[in-house]
């Protein structure tokens, strides 16, 4: 969790006047994480917070867990869609190229065909269809995945050492408007965990890079 991260979860009142969060040795508190033993009390979980009507949480798992994303309430991924709009822009410029190309800049009759031949023209905008979806799907995953921070509160807690190997975890984070420490741990008390780790944040520290 970066700086900027930092300054997000720092709650507001009605008013808009800042409440800090709670602070534990100089730490602030950024959210609550859940640890389970089995894919099924993570999604029993999953359910309950969505329920309670919680905005800014996730659940973690070492493999994909069926189920989960519906009931964790995620609507369809934009992905696909954003990859196709990409891809066909990537097509529709490679086509584009060529007939620029190939009929304006630089004509030449090539064994007596028109300048603009579309067929000759198909590899190169497949190619580059599939050039630019690959580049969009990787952004994209780096984007909406956050992969760009160099530190989270999660490993820091142990969260991500336990999760890669056969823990399911569900976080509850501190920006949402229904976040208080005592209530967040109480939520994931009733849906059976016993592993419940504060996650904290100094709001202060040395930059990696």
């Amino acid at each position: 969790m970066n700086r900027w991260q930092v300054r997000r979860a720092r709650k507001y009142d009605e008013n808009g006047s800042l409440v800090e969060n709670p602070m534990q040795d100089g730490k602030m508190i950024v959210g609550v994480a859940g640890m389970y033993d089995d894919p099924t009390a993570l999604v029993h979980a999953a359910e309950k917070v969505r329920d309670a009507g919680w905005r800014k949480w996730d659940c973690h798992s070492p493999y994909p867990v069926h189920g989960l994303e519906k009931a964790m309430g995620n609507p369809a991924s934009l992905l696909p869609a954003i990859a196709l709009a990409v891809g066909f822009c990537g097509c529709s410029f490679a086509l584009w190229m060529q007939w620029w190309m190939s009929a304006v800049d630089y004509p030449v009759i090539i064994g007596g065909k028109e300048f603009f031949s579309w067929p000759a023209f198909v590899p190169i905008c497949f190619e580059l269809f599939v050039l630019t979806t690959s580049f969009t799907i990787v952004g994209c995953l780096i984007l909406f995945c956050k992969l760009w921070r160099w530190h989270s509160p999660l490993y820091e807690a142990g969260v991500m050492q336990e999760v890669t190997r056969d823990k399911f975890a569900v976080v509850l984070q501190a920006d949402d408007k229904k976040f208080e420490p005592g209530q967040a741990r109480a939520l994931l008390e009733q849906t059976g965990c016993s592993d419940i780790r504060e996650l904290h944040e100094r709001e202060q520290y040395d930059p990696v890079l």
